[in-house]
């Protein structure tokens, strides 16, 4: 109850990681309390910036109009088969479950996840056995840097890291299809 979803930011891509789409929408709160000047300076995003915001269930109508949309399915189509990707993702998806539960809303997404912390812990691994250096840490920011991306701005901003977490799948997914594994 102490925490908000302040802002959803989401990148849809295909199968074969080609984006289709993004989503960004600044969320109204519903405890006002929970943005903190902690918040706003974790986020940039103040108080004021939120007044014209639409409500949680507004935006959360228009995420899944969006998913729909870029997908090209109407609305008694099922989008539960999409594969939620991101940094450390559980946390947002338990966000999210948490926000369509307390809006009595039904969970459409399916609870299938690939967390880029947990793939950069294995890469790491393969790194670490062919002598490519890395960073120590397996923050966005870290793993970002090692594929020579960067944020524009110092805030967590929620479209920049769906857009970050999207290029550094990405860069994964083309190491992955690079690797050729032989059986011994």
């Amino acid at each position: 109850g102490y925490n908000e979803i302040i802002q959803i930011g989401a990148v849809l891509a295909n199968d074969n990681w080609f984006e289709l789409s993004n989503f960004d929408s600044l969320v109204y709160p519903e405890n006002k309390n929970s943005v903190s000047k902690y918040s706003e300076a974790i986020h940039g995003i103040s108080l004021d910036d939120l007044e014209d915001a639409p409500s949680a269930y507004e935006v959360l109508e228009n995420f899944e109009n969006w998913v729909r949309k870029s997908l090209k399915r109407q609305e008694d189509q099922p989008i539960n088969d999409i594969i939620i990707c991101g940094q450390s993702v559980i946390n947002d998806v338990n966000f999210l479950r948490v926000k369509y539960s307390e809006l009595n809303l039904t969970w459409p997404f399916s609870l299938k996840i690939i967390d880029l912390l947990s793939l950069s812990f294995i890469f790491y691994q393969i790194f670490d056995a062919n002598g490519i250096r890395r960073s120590k840490s397996y923050s966005l920011n870290a793993v970002a840097e090692f594929f020579s991306f960067s944020r524009e701005d110092s805030t967590h901003n929620a479209l920049e890291d769906a857009i970050l977490t999207y290029k550094c799948f990405k860069e994964y997914i083309k190491i992955a299809r690079s690797i050729k594994y032989k059986m011994v």
